[in-house]
């Protein structure tokens, strides 16, 4: 997808470092209807408890997109490589995002970071999906990121298509990649039991010694 769109006014908030925490991932976890996002890397992702609640001080955020998908809020993650080891461990965990709670699409030509909670807030910037992108380490720690944050539809309408366009495998067919592609996303899935983590056209299979690859 090619566009310009021309200037027009569009009311924005501006966020760095520990502003994409405040701003950006709690957004996500009081999401009502979906999280979609789109990364380069994709890591785990530890944020704080909310307040009252006992255990430490952190907890992953595949534990709250758990609680978030047993509220029926739809997830999606569109990313370029293989996810860390950690976020692979830690999604294992969780059955309800194995068997599809989380959906995974991978494509190596991603390289946009955006975060749209609810249809409704806009994150468009330079941080990936990873605890030091996203502010949640500490000072001295984190990335130097910026980006924006918007309610404006008519951005969020085309943000959408972008992504929807990548995660449906409409852009696979006119792809100079696809003879290099592991798993193009306009291609069946196989729905072998116990082969394959949850329906999605970007799977984590598991092979016999443990180690996981990208498979159709």
């Amino acid at each position: 997808m090619d566009f310009a769109f021309p200037p027009r006014p569009v009311p924005m908030e501006l966020v760095a470092g520990r502003g994409h925490y405040e701003r950006v991932v709690q957004a996500v976890l009081t999401a009502k209807r979906s999280v979609w996002i789109a990364t380069a890397n994709l890591k785990e992702l530890m944020v704080e408890l909310p307040r009252g609640r006992r255990g430490g001080r952190y907890r992953s955020v595949l534990e709250a997109f758990d609680e978030l998908a047993s509220r029926n809020v739809e997830l999606r993650i569109l990313h370029a490589s293989l996810p860390s080891r950690p976020f692979r461990d830690e999604f294992d965990r969780h059955v309800r995002l194995v068997a599809g709670g989380l959906k995974l699409h991978m494509c190596p030509r991603v390289h946009m970071k955006t975060v749209i909670v609810d249809a409704r807030l806009l994150y468009l910037g330079s941080a990936n999906w990873t605890g030091a992108g996203l502010g949640a380490k500490g000072t001295g720690r984190r990335n130097f990121e910026l980006g924006i944050v918007t309610e404006d539809e008519p951005m969020l309408d085309a943000v959408q298509r972008m992504f929807e366009f990548v995660w449906s495998g409409a852009a696979c067919k006119g792809c100079k990649l696809r003879d290099s592609c592991e798993a193009p996303l306009d291609l069946p899935i196989p729905r072998e039991s116990g082969n394959v983590r949850h329906e999605t056209r970007s799977l984590y299979a598991r092979s016999s010694d443990g180690m996981f690859c990208c498979g159709m």
